[in-house]
Formats: structure tokens, sequence, C-alpha cells
């Protein structure tokens, strides 16, 4: 069976040498097949029988390099919870190349959990198979909600284990696509050792990629800034109404194309709280779910500074050019998430005397520590009384809310949608099922005993995106008292 089965055209390796070191994924002794993602493999062009063959197999555990590929590591930089750090880089992630999918979009192929390379910094590169069946859960649920993410193709077992104190775990490599894994901190490492060739040839490489219409501008690489920090801001604002905490908001964990990347720490909200940290390193909070758009914003300032070479070869133009495009980060993100918060409550548009109806109701939820999802999702079902009942065995909204309905009902009455409408749209923006925290470690947790059957049920549910059927009561409602996950763990 021939191995060309990817059809490569790599972009990034074309780059010069110093982007990134060449070297091949480590083998492993006895790769096993976990999923392969068959509608994300047909994007790809990408044969998802053969994926998950015995041949295919071979290829996504790194023991075999296929046709076409010429894997590289990548090094960048990056703050790391506010930390200057001058060398990271791809320390336990292989690129094998890049894709045209069926969309003609480029994506990156990843192999995850692969092996150590020259930016591993001690570590040994490896993944254990919990980290990587997290990220392959989450990021898929946030695929289906419509959030701009990276992707996960296939994920297998490594027949091997993996240290992380005080135990050894089952090992694993996930196949991570993503349209570039090109991070602030890419920018960061190149603008630290004042190579400006570099900078320009990363700035036009990200243009070329991702805002080509940038290079039609005057100001090719403030035209890219400004593509930048309105992706962002709009993907915060789809955190924040989700109830998603990414966890490790480092500028290294941030990619240029604006999409969701590093599932390490993350979660979903259970019980409303503004400042809630899941993160087992975040000591400080400073990633909470309240903090995300101010440290977006701060990364996108590091941002701006890397480019300030290229912006202008007058530094005091070019930094007064980075300053405007960074200072409307906030009312991007404002305008997103306005539009957002929106849809969740039934309104065409928020108007500024909803600032308060929307305020007021998260406040309700904090001091009730209502669920955020099932509150939302609840709303949606009371937008068509007719349809009221749903979720109502799980979450009923308290006496403490009659005041609050009654306003919302009022205001939902004078918007222009009917009733069948504001249901509909409503629906869409506040899901049923999210992937709750203590449903992926219940999945994890049986997958370590060799029983992938929670987590492939947890995955087709949230792929589906399906409607609230109380045959699924146990998928939606949210942790008993002995369920509660309070923390959860990088994969590093």
């Amino acid at each position: 069976m021939s191995s060309f089965r990817f059809h490569f055209d790599n972009s990034y390796s074309r780059l010069p040498s110093r982007f990134y070191t060449k070297l091949e994924p480590t083998p492993v002794p006895n790769p096993g097949p976990v999923r392969v993602n068959s509608g994300l493999a047909d994007l790809l062009g990408i044969d998802a029988d053969w994926l998950a063959s015995e041949e295919g197999t071979q290829v996504l555990a790194g023991n075999r390099v296929p046709e076409g590929s010429e894997p590289i590591a990548t090094v960048y930089a990056g703050h790391q919870f506010g930390g200057w750090s001058p060398q990271l880089g791809d320390g336990r992630a292989i690129l094998l190349g890049e894709v045209i999918g069926r969309d003609q979009l480029r994506y990156d192929i990843q192999l995850k959990g692969s092996g150590r390379t020259p930016y591993s910094r001690g570590g040994d590169g490896k993944a254990p198979l919990g980290p990587v069946l997290r990220e392959y859960i989450v990021s898929e649920a946030m695929a289906a909600f419509g959030v701009p993410t990276s992707r996960s193709l296939a994920a297998v077992t490594t027949g091997e284990h993996v240290f992380r104190p005080p135990e050894a775990l089952p090992g694993a490599v996930l196949t991570r696509v993503a349209q570039s894994h090109i991070r602030i901190g890419t920018f960061q490492y190149f603008y630290s050792l004042q190579d400006v060739a570099a900078l320009q040839i990363l700035t036009d490489h990200v243009i070329n990629r991702h805002y080509p219409a940038a290079a039609l501008s005057d100001n090719p690489a403030r035209a890219m800034l400004d593509g930048v920090v309105a992706a962002q801001a709009s993907l915060v604002a789809q955190w924040q109404l989700l109830g998603f905490i990414h966890g490790v908001m480092n500028t290294d964990n941030m990619l240029l194309s604006g999409e969701t990347i590093d599932y390490g720490p993350c979660a979903f909200m259970d019980a409303f709280h503004p400042d809630r940290v899941f993160s087992s390193i975040d000591h400080q909070g400073r990633y909470a779910y309240s903090n995300q758009p101010s440290i977006a914003h701060w990364n996108l300032a590091n941002l701006a500074q890397s480019l300030v070479p290229v912006l202008d070869s007058d530094r005091e133009r070019a930094t007064t050019q980075a300053q405007e495009a960074i200072d409307v980060f906030p009312d991007l993100f404002q305008s997103a998430y306005r539009r957002g918060m929106a849809r969740k409550l039934g309104l065409t548009e928020l108007e500024a005397e909803d600032d308060s109806l929307a305020t007021e109701f998260l406040g309700l939820m904090t001091r009730e520590q209502s669920d955020f999802t099932l509150a939302f999702r609840r709303l949606a079902e009371l937008a068509k009384p007719a349809s009221a009942q749903g979720i109502a065995e799980l979450f009923e909204f308290s006496e403490a809310y009659a005041g609050w309905l009654q306003r919302w009902s009022q205001r939902v009455e004078q918007d222009k949608q009917s009733a069948d409408e504001r249901q509909v749209s409503m629906f869409s923006a506040n899901p049923a099922f999210i992937p709750r925290n203590h449903l992926v470690e219940a999945a994890i947790s049986n997958a370590i005993e060799e029983d992938f059957s929670s987590f492939n049920q947890l995955l087709d549910l949230l792929e589906a995106s399906r409607d609230y059927d109380p045959g699924l009561r146990e998928i939606a409602r949210p942790p008993r008292a002995d369920e509660i996950v309070a923390q959860t763990f990088c994969g590093t």
C-alpha cells in the first residue's frame, strides 16, 4: 500500500532554516488506533479508512514519515504567565507538512507527543493519553460550536508509558490540524534577536497565508496587524460567551490565524463565577475567565511591539502605528461580545439600555451559583413557552430571578423577531451540551483502562451538537458535588 496519502505543499519549510529544525518523529514501540476524524479527513482530502489502517496508524504514531512530508520543529519565544522566555519552540510536536483542503485553505498537519526536539528543554517530548483525549474532545466541541480552533484529525496510543510524577501513564500521539502554527511568540523570537529580515519574511508569509487582502494595502504589515487584532477580539468574545477558560493564554499559545490552540488546562465553567480559574499552574489567577480579554489585549501589544521594525522605517511612526492598531481591541471585543450576548438573550441587537439586563443576569448567576450553560439554555426554552419543558428537569430559575425574567420577557416581546426565530437563534447560541470537566475526566479514566467507549460516545454527541433529549440528561447535567473537577492540568 502506498504511503502517498497526503498531498503536501510545505510552505513553512521553504522559509530560511533559522525558522525551524529538520527532524523526524521518534518511533514508538506498539502504536494502536484510538479514533480518526472522518469528517476532517474528508475536508483535507485524506482517506479516513487508510488513516485507521495499520499503515496509517504507523504514520500517525510517527513511525513512518509519509511521502512528501518535510518534518520540522518550529522555533518561537513567548511570555509565559508574564515571564519572558527567549526561546521555546515545538518541544513535543513535529510538523509533518501542509495540505490544501477541499475548501482551498491551507492546513498544517502536526504530530503532538512525537518525541524530543531541540526545543524540549529537558522534557521527553511525549504526551500522556489523558491530555491527548482532552484536546481531541474540547477542540472538536469548539469546532462544532463554530469557534475558530485547531482540530484533531486522529489519536493513537504508543504502546509505551510516559512518566509524569507521581505515576506512569499510557502514551499517545495527537494529530493536530490548524491553518498554521505561527504564534505571537514566533514574531517575538525574531524581534528579540533584532532579526528584521526574518520579521519581514514572516510577515510576508502570514499575509500571504492568512490575510491576503493586506498585501493590497499601503502598509501591508499594519493591515495584517489590524486583521490579527480583529480576529483575536472575535475569538475571545466567543470564549466568554461559552464560559470557556483557556487556562494558558501565553503569547506562544496565540495563533496569528485567530484559531484557539493548546488545550492544556482548559475548562468550561459549570457554576458561573467571573473569577473562575481551573489551571493547576495558574496560582495567581492571571488567566481567570474575567481576565481573558485584557490578557489577549496584552498579548497583542507584544505582537505589535515585535512588528515595529517592519511597520515603518521611522521608529516613531512605526510605534504610533502599533499603538493605534492595538488601541481598537477593547471596542472590537465589546462589539463582538455584545452581538453574541444579544443572540444568547434572544435579541436582534443589544441596545444601550440592555447592558444592565445582561449584567444583572450574570450577577444573578454568580450569586445563585447557577450553571452557566444550563441557565442560558433554559432561557432559550422560555423564549417560546409552548416548548418550555426541555431541561427544566436539570435546571430551573430560582425565585431570585423572577423580577429579571419579567423584565427580559417584556424586552424580547419588543424585539422584531418572531418567537420561533428567536428560539432557533437562541438554541444555536446556547448549546445544551458542553464537554463538562467531569465527563472528560471520566472518559480519560476509562480510556487509561483501555475502555474508549465513553470517549467515543461523548465525542459523537458533541460533534453532532444535538438538541436536548431527556435520554441524554447524564451528558447535559452539571456535576454532583463528588464529581466537581476543581483543577485541570497541563500535559507537559
